[in-house]
């Protein structure tokens, strides 16, 4: 179980890093992305108000060789923009005008060395037939403006952005992942620290009930020892019986809180190998037909043939026992109990399941399966039922052995238990 605790933390820590990191890199990159395409879009527009231009935001001060700003030349929604006396020499563009008639009027391609005025006609042609007013081609970002006697194609080469995108994508993925795998790895080292106080609490829990256990059998075989004198020197009563019933329960009791003990911690050296588990269920459910026909009920058995189950056979005898036994236990009287077993859809895994009618069927379903745990309505059969609500935890037990699932499910006033386990196929 430790172990299990373990491994369950350093999972729900490794899961939840992932997904943080993921947001974090997904956020980032998307800033960076839109950043980058709005720059290019301002850029676009620039070049499209101004004639196909980047203007002169700048003048030189040739006396004093330095460059200054002249304040209010550039317009206000530029300025936010990483525009500077370099732009208009670092920014590789063409633009190609048409007629209304849709003939190339103009072509300036001296802004860019990767296309002639050949290939930027054809470019620009290929976007007006494609009828979208702006888009990517190519390696370049392109825009259709309106002007007066027809229209302006601008294109703006974003292959240097585009590599810049990419490579701060990756570099951002290789720093995260390497993150994680550090991160991961310090958990994992660090995570029996973590567990610590849990691995130390349960521990001596155990310890007290593995001791307890063991103290307790001592006094009860005294007490039982004492009770057969007593019934032989003198007659049995009705305080004998009593005395030697109570007995019989604490013994049960012990016994299964030490087994359960021992399960819990994998102490118990279940034998794993291919049985029938047909015959296994069937084996361990028949003899509770007598039970339930004493006790005014009927029991009856729905079995797949031939269902090959790759565990420890004398685990999932005791598994159907003790759902039997509950059932039989909690089902009202002259109601049927159902004992099935059955493949899945998938023929993966074998399901068996139990259930019955009970006038006031549990409502918190998933406290069940801890032990100790009894629900109302079971208190108040306890006389009768004679349960110490630990069953269920031992079934919980070997089906978690058996890496399968349990649950339980109330329709109505029905009550199922079903427990789902792979098949010897799938091994």
């Amino acid at each position: 179980m430790i172990k299990r605790l373990q491994r369950k933390f350093v999972l729900i820590v490794a899961v939840s890093l992932f997904i943080v990191e993921v947001l974090i890199i997904g956020v980032i990159n998307i800033i960076n992305i839109r950043s980058v395409n709005s720059e290019n879009d301002n850029l676009m527009q620039m070049i499209a108000e101004n004639d196909g231009k980047i203007p002169d935001f700048f003048k030189r001060d040739d006396k004093m060789h330095r460059q200054m700003t002249e304040p209010g030349n550039i317009p206000q929604k530029f300025k936010n923009n990483n525009f500077n006396e370099e732009t208009k020499y670092q920014t590789r563009f063409f633009v190609v005008e048409f007629t209304q008639s849709g003939e190339v009027s103009r072509v300036d391609t001296g802004h860019i060395a990767a296309v002639d005025s050949e290939q930027a006609a054809k470019l620009a042609k290929q976007v007006l037939d494609g009828g979208k007013e702006s888009g990517t081609k190519d390696n370049y970002m392109y825009r259709v403006t309106e002007r007066a006697g027809g229209k302006t194609v601008i294109f703006l080469d974003v292959r240097q952005g585009v590599h810049n995108k990419n490579r701060f994508m990756l570099i951002s993925a290789l720093v995260a992942a390497a993150g994680y795998v550090i991160t991961c790895l310090l958990v994992l080292v660090f995570s029996k620290r973590a567990v610590k106080p849990v691995i130390e609490s349960y521990e001596k829990q155990r310890r007290f009930i593995t001791d307890a256990g063991h103290e307790l059998k001592t006094p009860l075989a005294i007490i039982s020892a004492n009770t057969e004198v007593i019934e032989m020197t003198s007659e049995p009563s009705e305080w004998t019986q009593s005395i030697k019933n109570q007995v019989t329960r604490l013994d049960g009791l012990v016994k299964q809180l030490l087994q359960l003990s021992k399960m819990e911690e994998d102490d118990v050296k279940l034998v794993f190998a291919d049985f029938d588990m047909t015959s296994a269920v069937e084996q361990a459910a028949q003899p509770f037909e007598a039970v339930a026909k004493t006790n005014e009920k009927s029991l009856l058995l729905d079995l797949q043939k031939d269902i090959v189950m790759h565990g420890d056979e004398n685990a999932i005898k005791q598994l159907t026992a003790i759902l039997a036994d509950n059932a039989v236990k909690y089902a009202d009287k002259g109601s049927q109990i159902k004992v099935a077993l059955s493949r899945s859809q998938s023929g993966r895994h074998a399901v068996l399941s139990v259930s019955n009618e009970c006038a006031q069927p549990p409502k918190d379903t998933d406290k069940l399966f801890d032990r100790f745990y009894r629900s109302d309505e079971a208190r108040t059969h306890e006389g009768k039922t004679g349960g110490y609500g630990i069953g269920l935890s031992i079934a919980h037990a070997v089906t978690q052995s058996h890496k399968g699932k349990i649950e339980c499910r109330v329709d109505g006033n029905t009550v199922t238990f079903t427990a789902r386990f792979r098949t010897a196929k799938e091994k």
